[in-house]
């Protein structure tokens, strides 16, 4: 019998030529509690690994998926999930803190998480540079030979190609996806908002980008309230104290996050939830944790 491997475990586990295919199930491999040893990687436990190219770029791009512990429990349950960009680190972070707040009570809600590579074998700067900002008008640092802009068509990846993958293999909630960016993932999370808000019902928007290309994602904003009277979505925004003024006295990503607050108040769409903070102490490499933390009580609070 051959039994396919699709579990990251399983696959080191092979790789290090410890048993056979023959030797092995996946609920075996889920089940296991320890790391495989002898030198092999660092493993999260409960995690899969999938290829899920792009047909239209003919970009590789995979997708990380995380189980929470009652999916093989409760095999009637359906569960939301959370897609997060730049899975190279929130993947392994958001997995370990929506454990580590369900320890002693429980606080959030089970839900199955996705996080999104960057294209195979591609520079993560280069791969983000790309796929997250929505107009080729970088910043004057933008590394050369970038190409930026894409934003548009990743999100038409993301819509036409993962989040059916995903509801295909997974008892997924289709009334309950999320969306968590942090920095060029926050304004890609900005930009789908403001194009296609239907397509999340809930958004974290970490430290957004909205200083990009002269403040685009503005315009973008403007003209999505120019042509509809309601923005039905769920949305947390944060930023650290420490990205505004005085130590960014340029890119104040403090005053944007207080200006989108502040304009899509004054829409007064019916159906828009919003909540927006300033975490103290904190600057744009060390909010996200805590961000991610916030992020997740506030759009799966426990029933």
């Amino acid at each position: 019998m051959t039994i396919k491997c699709a579990n990251v475990v399983c696959a080191i586990i092979m790789t290090a030529g410890l048993v056979s295919r023959t030797d092995i199930s996946q609920a075996q491999v889920q089940s296991m509690k320890v790391q495989t040893g002898g030198g092999s990687p660092y493993t999260l436990i409960g995690t899969e690994v999938w290829d899920v190219p792009d047909p239209v770029s003919h970009r590789g791009y995979q997708v990380f998926v995380s189980l929470p512990a009652s999916y093989q429990k409760e095999p009637s349950r359906r569960y939301p999930v959370l897609f997060v960009t730049d899975a190279m680190y929130g993947f392994p972070v958001i997995s370990q803190i929506s454990r580590r707040l369900n320890v002693e009570r429980v606080r959030i809600q089970d839900f199955l998480l996705v996080g999104l590579s960057y294209g195979n074998g591609e520079d993560g700067t280069l791969s983000r540079d790309r796929d997250y900002t929505p107009t080729p008008n970088g910043p004057h640092d933008t590394p050369a030979g970038a190409v930026l802009g894409h934003g548009p068509a990743y999100q038409a990846y993301l819509r036409d190609h993962v989040m059916p993958f995903i509801a295909q293999r997974y008892r997924t909630d289709p009334r309950r996806s999320l969306f968590l960016g942090h920095s060029y993932g926050g304004l890609l999370g900005a930009q789908i908002l403001f194009t296609d808000p239907g397509m999340f019902s809930g958004y974290i928007l970490g430290s957004p980008s909205l200083w990009y290309d002269k403040h685009h994602i503005f315009d973008m904003e403007a003209a999505y309230a120019a042509r509809h009277h309601d923005l039905p979505a769920k949305v947390y925004m944060y930023v650290g104290e420490y990205e505004g003024k005085p130590r960014n006295p340029v890119d104040d990503l403090v005053a944007d996050n207080r200006e989108l607050e502040e304009r899509l108040k004054k829409r007064k769409y019916p159906n828009l939830v919003l909540k927006s903070e300033v975490l103290n102490d904190e600057d744009h490499l060390s909010v996200a944790p805590r961000g991610f933390t916030h992020g997740l009580k506030y759009l799966l609070p426990a029933r």
